[in-house]
């Protein structure tokens, strides 16, 4: 309609139609204007043309289809949310909310193009969940005017292209009102993100070790999750949207980058037997003088050796014998652990010497009235105990645990999700004192058979004082 408007305009300044007749043309097509559809507030500003279809790259594959949100899903819908318009999605004005992939994604390249308005704000929620805050229970990289005045007072690790509160971008500000491109990597620990050709964060979230960070962030622990675009009542378009998934590359008992192996796979190299109560009590231990520890250390091990065995790359526990420690003591650290359990199977795993992080098998008939998933801190009093959620596999089947503990604060994660959040584990042998520093970590028996592999911890560095 706009082009037929100056093509008459055009005819009726060089005078080929007579005035009168150019001036009816005009009064009907704009009449015809009028009655076009009307856009409420909250919808997207139409568009001067539809965007042209873009080609995919090799390798990567299209998110977007160009006509409707199919394989998204919206969580916390804020007024209008999301819509399609002209090729493009768009986070409506007043409105947003969390717009998903319905799909999953661990490692990938993620490529997508975004035009923020004058003070508009978005962001790419990855490795994130349905539920909860993206930017804390997954990563948030921003989209944002970071030059606008309403923004003159933020963090840098809120300007545009930062892993939100975690790791700031250096030189990103965007183009407003104009396309910007994104380049997103995430392999393992290690997330890139490229602005319009620029790199503008290249990280390794290992070497984040700021325990605040690390607590109030368990999402950067997250091996995959949903990608999304996580709106702030801001309009903003997108488009372009492909990604390319990189293959894992995890190897039985080898560990990732940044982490060493606990387990090597072949025998208990690392690994000793737990002294019998009441010197299985920190408090009681370190008591001993170093003859009497080394005498009831020897008897230890050899009940290890009688009970303990590997077998196909698998740590195997015969029921009879008692729980395995590392030589080693820790502090801080991150941990995996792979476990499997027979039916009404109970363990854990103790840190710091002490007990525990919940392994039981909750589902068989009168094992627990209501069901009690793994992963709690089942020796608190005071803090919370219980899972926030039932995440385990079936019987027989193998879980995974991955734990981090930073002071007196513990997140656990089981078969990738969220069942323990910034809880403080309680000192179980001396409960008026917090728990210890340091001590060795424990697979813990219970009277029955247990199979562990894959165990791996990366070292924390406390903060320097």
């Amino acid at each position: 309609m706009n082009d037929l408007f100056r093509f008459f305009r055009k005819l009726q300044n060089f005078k080929v139609l007579p005035p009168l007749l150019a001036g009816f043309v005009l009064i009907f097509l704009a009449a015809c204007a009028g009655s076009a559809p009307h856009h409420p507030a909250g919808d997207a500003p139409a568009a001067a043309e539809p965007e042209a279809p873009f080609k995919v790259e090799p390798g990567f594959v299209s998110l977007f289809d160009g006509q409707t949100l199919k394989g998204w899903t919206l969580v916390n819908q804020h007024g209008p949310g999301y819509g399609v318009t002209n090729g493009v999605i768009f986070c409506a004005q007043d409105g947003g909310g969390n717009l998903f992939t319905e799909k999953e994604f661990s490692d990938f390249v993620l490529r997508l193009d975004y035009k923020l308005q004058p003070g508009g704000n978005n962001g790419v929620g990855i490795r994130a969940p349905l539920s909860g805050d993206a930017a804390y229970v997954g990563m948030e990289i921003q989209m944002l005017d970071d030059k606008a005045p309403k923004h003159a007072t933020i963090k840098p690790w809120q300007f545009n292209g930062s892993i939100y509160n975690i790791v700031p971008a250096k030189d990103g500000t965007p183009k407003i009102g104009e396309w910007n491109s994104y380049e997103i990597t995430a392999r393992g620990r290690h997330i890139k993100v490229v602005l319009n050709g620029r790199t503008i964060v290249d990280a390794n979230l290992n070497k984040v070790t700021d325990a605040e960070t690390l607590q109030k962030h368990p999402g950067m622990l997250r091996d995959s999750g949903h990608i999304g675009f996580l709106g702030h009542n801001d309009y903003v378009e997108f488009r372009n949207i492909r990604i390319k998934e990189l293959p894992a590359k995890e190897q039985e008992n080898k560990a990732p980058e940044g982490f060493v192996a606990l387990f090597n796979g072949k025998d208990l190299s690392g690994w000793k037997g737990l002294l019998r109560s009441p010197n299985d009590n920190p408090s009681k231990r370190i008591k001993l003088t170093p003859a009497e520890l080394a005498v009831e250390q020897a008897k230890a091990d050899l009940r290890m050796k009688d009970h303990w065995k590997v077998e196909n790359g698998v740590i195997t526990f015969d029921g009879k014998g008692d729980s395995l420690c590392t030589l080693k003591d820790y502090g801080d650290f991150e941990m995996l652990v792979d476990w499997k359990i027979p039916p009404r199977g109970d363990s854990g795993i103790y840190l710091r010497s002490s007990p525990q992080v919940q392994i039981w098998e909750p589902n068989s008939p009168g094992q627990f009235n209501p069901p009690d998933g793994s992963g709690g801190l089942y020796n608190n009093q005071k803090n919370p105990r219980h899972p926030l959620k039932t995440a385990d596999n079936p019987v027989g089947e193998w879980n995974r645990f991955r734990i981090l503990m930073t002071g007196e604060k513990v997140h656990v994660f089981l078969n990738g999700e969220l069942v323990v959040r910034d809880t403080t584990m309680e000192n179980y042998w001396e409960p008026a004192k917090p728990i210890y520093p340091a001590g060795d970590i424990q697979l813990q028996n219970h009277g029955g058979p247990l199979w562990f592999k894959n165990i791996y911890i990366r070292e924390i560095p406390s903060a320097k004082k």
